[in-house]
């Protein structure tokens, strides 16, 4: 049986950041993806000094774990031009910060792509995008931006058109079940640019998040496909609901591990 990497989601657990890691260590996981715009600012770029950085990284080596991914999502996308200077710049600083703390991903959400390519709004995010990349490929970083609003063939037409290297994808197969959209198909269309993954599961019709394996992904078939294209990042579990996201995200781990 395979040896797959196991994250966590720190915030899902609802401990806390320093109780959610030790926690991550406890259950078996690998490593973990953290939010840096969130959790009042204690792991902002703005806020967290070089002292701060270099704690967290020591405390993290101290865990036995590793920091699969940043989240830097600042929830208004790049696709309006009126905010894009301050998220694009703030990004860039989120950049920063994973160099400084020992991960080359930074996952978002881009906002939802229209299907028609000659709207407005794909020429702001491909200008946006295309700087934002540019500057997380010269300090060996992946912007991955996460799946879900649209189809596997839209994203993947609107990342080609990104001239610059450093856009990826954070694949997330229940957002695209929640929405209607075929996550195995995905894998295939994106299988260039997947560089981390989300393991969560939901129910395609009266779209909500439901544990692990009692939902609509099929992930026998998803693994076999990440596995078909040489995937071999992380299956970084999220779960958003649930009254007792410890119990979920332990059985979420021996599910994968079965697998």
């Amino acid at each position: 049986m395979k040896k797959r990497k196991i994250g966590v989601m720190i915030e899902s657990f609802r401990l806390g950041t320093e109780a959610g890691i030790r926690k991550a260590a406890e259950i078996g996981a690998d490593g973990f993806q953290i939010f840096c715009t969130g959790l009042g600012g204690e792991m902002s770029p703005e806020t967290m000094s070089a002292t701060d950085r270099k704690q967290f990284r020591e405390f993290v080596a101290d865990q036995g774990l590793v920091i699969s991914a940043l989240c830097a999502d600042y929830f208004k996308g790049f696709l309006n031009p009126d905010t894009n200077d301050d998220i694009v710049k703030k990004s860039r600083m989120a950049v920063d910060l994973a160099v400084d703390l020992g991960t080359d991903v930074i996952t978002t959400h881009i906002g939802t792509i229209p299907e028609d390519d000659t709207d407005p709004k794909w020429d702001i995010g491909i200008g946006a995008l295309t700087d934002l990349s540019a500057y997380a490929a010269d300090h060996g970083v992946s912007f991955a931006c996460e799946t879900g609003p649209e189809s596997g063939p839209v994203m993947k037409k609107f990342l080609d058109r990104i001239p610059t290297k450093g856009i990826c994808v954070n694949f997330d197969p229940a957002n695209l079940v929640m929405n209607g959209y075929d996550h195995l198909g995905a894998v295939d269309d994106l299988m260039d640019y997947i560089v981390h993954t989300h393991a969560k599961d939901g129910l395609r019709k009266k779209p909500r998040e439901v544990p692990l394996g009692e939902g609509d992904v099929n992930f026998p078939e998803y693994l076999a496909r990440l596995d078909a294209i040489g995937y071999d990042g992380f299956l970084t579990i999220e779960r958003e609901v649930g009254d007792n996201p410890v119990v979920d995200i332990v059985k979420a781990v021996e599910f994968l591990r079965s697998l």
